[in-house]
């Protein structure tokens, strides 16, 4: 049995300022720390002593929440920029409201290259080329339990990667989740199933 746990990053500055995130690189609030240690330990009352493996975006907010998975586990992180957020180009660092009055959202013809109208930005297809081939280097490793932090776009990828969705098959694709929840996915030893056991809970969170 091969269980993978895929953790949305607590909040960020980038929340609180209302910024568009993507690759703008902000750490983690103070709530963000707090709510990253409650994360670590719903893992751990999951997971318990069990050896992991642990990956993460490179990305502040992710690495940082990571970090305290880390520390909890007793394991460090690798972090790698294969598994960070979707780029939106220029509209980084911006206000929210910026891109939302600029994003043209992708018609049902072309989904997987649509960059919103964003120069710069990536697109569907961008970021799954970076995120399937790292999930599968992940997965080939002997560890019968492993952990990766990312974030809320880069996370439906992760997912479709895991359920081995061709890559074109990707335009629709979506799994919203919370930040600071966690998806528990499973391969059986069995049927070789791969199941969702649990999707985007943050019920560990102080509300």
């Amino acid at each position: 049995m091969k269980d993978l746990f895929v953790v949305t990053h607590t909040e960020s500055v980038h929340h609180v300022e209302k910024k568009v995130g993507g690759w703008y690189d902000t750490g983690l609030t103070e709530r963000g720390r707090q709510e990253a240690s409650a994360t670590a330990d719903k893992l751990f009352d999951i997971i318990g002593h069990n050896n992991i493996e642990l990956f993460s975006s490179d990305l502040l907010r992710a690495s940082q929440t990571a970090a305290a998975i880390g520390r909890r586990f007793s394991k460090p992180a690798v972090e790698t920029a294969a598994l960070r957020e979707i780029s939106y180009g220029v509209a980084e660092g911006k206000p929210q409201d910026w891109l939302d009055a600029r994003y043209i959202p992708a018609p049902d013809s072309d989904r997987l290259d649509h960059r919103g109208g964003i120069d710069g930005a990536e697109s569907r297809r961008d970021v799954a080329r970076r995120i399937y081939p790292y999930v599968e280097t992940i997965l080939s490793r002997d560890c019968a339990t492993q952990i990766i932090v990312s974030h809320g776009f880069a996370l439906s990828l992760i997912i479709s990667a895991w359920m081995k969705i061709p890559i074109e098959s990707c335009g629709f694709i979506a799994y919203p989740a919370p930040k600071g929840s966690i998806t528990h996915l499973r391969q059986d030893d069995y049927f070789r199933n791969r199941a969702m056991i649990g999707f985007a809970d943050n019920s560990h969170l102080t509300k």
